[in-house]
Order: structure tokens, then C-alpha cells, then sequence
């Protein structure tokens, strides 16, 4: 396991904040209320480990396979449903959506392979991920991959929790199945937008990997 490199600031700030409660902690603090002393000691260590975990990149053996579409990122399956996309296709698409828990990795890979053909930021809410108008009206950034005659429009969606979205991809950029497309810190929501008529692999509540789990195969 790796850390991830957006999360040098964030882990560089809480082990000085980890440090500072911790040592006035053991100053003003464990001489008259050890028991006290300890359970900050013990919480401040949790904490600080749970915000590492944030940025954590386990190994794990990538799925590459033309045909398919690889699940972009880790968490659970919430939907899949067809709707109508106002933003690049104007018209009906299958949505799949991927939920993403603080608890799981938080970065984001390309689902197929191609050249990236759209690509848009847009500020919004921080209406929690599950909420049905989250797609729409939420801070977001929006990616459009194009492999033949194959495009998928990806959506990293920000929530109540996640404020920072980072995407590392550009117009024109020839992009690599499984590799990083972006991160989403301290988690949310990615979008799938698929052709209508996509075959999906995935059933709605299934927990799902990024990078691994084949979430839809493309027809010839």
C-alpha cells in the first residue's frame, strides 16, 4: 500500500495538529489526569489514522479488457437508471452511479480506454451524495472518454463531506483503462452516463472496486 500524493498536505497538517494536542496534552495535562491524557492520546491516534487511510492506494491486479467498462471507483452501487443527460449527449443515457464512503480509497481511474473529448468543471452544492439532484446541481467535474464508437461520460461528484475534486485529465489526452483519472477527497459520488442498451455487470447495493469490478461490457 501507497500513499496517495494529494494527500501529503492534508496527513503533513494533521500530524502537526497531532503533535501540538499531544504535547500540551502531556505539559498541562498527564501530571494530574493521566486517564485523561491517554484517551486524547488514543483519540488524537485514531484520528490521525483514519485521515492516512483517506489517501491510501492498496496494490491490487487491474482489470484491462477493451470491451468492457472497469468501475472508475471503490464504494456501492446506489444507481442504475436510465436519464436524460442536459450536459454533453442531450438525450437518454444509462446512468450508473458509484457511492463512495470515507472509509473507502478515494481515487478514480479510467473505466476504458480512448481519448478524452470533453472535459468541465462546475461549480455547484454540497447536497450529500446520495441525494437524486446531486448529479445536476453539486460541485462536479465532467469527463468524456471516446474509444471507437464507444463514449462514456464520466461524473466525479462532490457531497456534504468531499470539497476538493481533482482531475488530471485534458482534451485530446489519450488516456490508459485503469490508470488515474482524478481524486475525490474524502469521498462522494462518480457518475457513469453509458449507451443506452449497455449490458451492465453490476446489480444496485453491490460493493464494487475501482479498477477491478467490470461495471458494464461495450456491444460490438
Amino acid at each position: 500500500m501507497t500513499i496517495h500524493k494529494e494527500g501529503y498536505k492534508s496527513i503533513g497538517i494533521a500530524a502537526l495538529i497531532f503533535g501540538l494536542i499531544n504535547i500540551g496534552s502531556f505539559i498541562f495535562i498527564s501530571g494530574n489526569y493521566p486517564v485523561t491524557a491517554a484517551i486524547i492520546f488514543s483519540a488524537s491516534v485514531i484520528l490521525f489514522l483514519f485521515i492516512v487511510s483517506f489517501f491510501r492506494i492498496p496494490k491490487r491486479l487491474l482489470t484491462v479488457h477493451e470491451k468492457q467498462i472497469i468501475c472508475p471507483a471503490d464504494g456501492k452501487v446506489v444507481v442504475i437508471e436510465e436519464v436524460v443527460d442536459e450536459e454533453y449527449f442531450k438525450d437518454k443515457r444509462l446512468q450508473v452511479s458509484v457511492f463512495m464512503s470515507p472509509a473507502n480509497v478515494h481515487v478514480n481511474r479510467n473505466p476504458l480506454s480512448g481519448e478524452v473529448v470533453y472535459s468541465q468543471y462546475h461549480k455547484g452544492k454540497y447536497l450529500v451524495a446520495w441525494h437524486p439532484k446531486s448529479s445536476t446541481e453539486n460541485e462536479r467535474y465532467s469527463v468524456v472518454i471516446k474509444n471507437g464508437g464507444t463514449e462514456v461520460l464520466v461524473k466525479q461528484i462532490a457531497g456534504a463531506l468531499a470539497k476538493r475534486i481533482v482531475n488530471y485529465l485534458k482534451v485530446g489526452q489519450q488516456v490508459v483503462q485503469g490508470e488515474e483519472l482524478g481524486f475525490i477527497k474524502f469521498g462522494s459520488r462518480v457518475d457513469l452516463l453509458l449507451p443506452v442498451g449497455t449490458e451492465v455487470n453490476v446489480k444496485l447495493n453491490e460493493v464494487v472496486k475501482g479498477g477491478v469490478t467490470v461495471l458494464a461490457t461495450i456491444k460490438d
